[in-house]
């Protein structure tokens, strides 16, 4: 995925992103999983507000996230579960930058 949608939107200058959200019932935490790809400084940018900041951190209660970078092109994935500044009941996201 990331050698050929992540190649073909550096040519663009592009990323793309999607991500879903769910609260979890009778607490302020939510579980989030989202992905992006394209060109490096554009796929991180392109997952949800609320889990920008935490690729690659450890600040929840579970946070898997990876990253594949190709030569110019990168993909990323993360799965949150614990509280989330900003993060909505049920969410859909889909960007593209």
């Amino acid at each position: 995925m990331v050698l050929t949608l992540g190649l073909v939107l550096t040519v663009f200058n592009a990323g793309i992103g999607i991500g879903v959200s769910v609260r979890i019932p009778l607490t302020d935490s939510n579980l989030t999983i989202a992905g992006s790809v394209g060109k490096k400084e554009k796929a991180a940018d392109a997952l949800p507000n609320y889990v920008r900041g935490k690729l690659g951190g450890n600040q929840n209660f579970i946070n898997q996230s990876n990253t594949l970078t190709i030569w110019v092109a990168e993909g990323t994935a993360i799965a949150v579960l614990g509280h989330q500044e900003g993060a909505p009941l049920i969410d859909l996201h889909l960007e593209a930058r």
